[in-house]
């Protein structure tokens, strides 16, 4: 049996903020040119065509259109955008 009580130490209670990491738009969805499509850290989804890719690897869309992902198997995942037809 403990002689002193668990309290806890002065070092403890730091927590960073969430990332809000993950998809922003979705597939089939419209999308304006210059919104954020994924956020991520490493290239967990490449950019695909009418897609750029930020310094911290934030996927977003160069012109407006349609969202469509691919998926290339072993050469990996990519975000695209359709342009819309004018």
């Amino acid at each position: 049996m403990a002689h002193k009580k668990g309290v806890g130490s002065s070092r403890n209670g730091r927590d960073s903020n969430a990332q809000r990491l993950g998809l922003k738009k979705f597939g089939g969805q419209k999308v304006l040119g210059g919104n954020i499509l994924a956020r991520q850290r490493g290239t967990k989804w490449k950019p695909g065509n009418n897609v750029g890719r930020g310094k911290d690897d934030t996927l977003f869309a160069k012109v407006s259109g349609t969202v469509r992902y691919r998926d290339y198997g072993r050469q990996g995942r990519t975000i695209s955008i359709e342009p819309l037809e004018t």
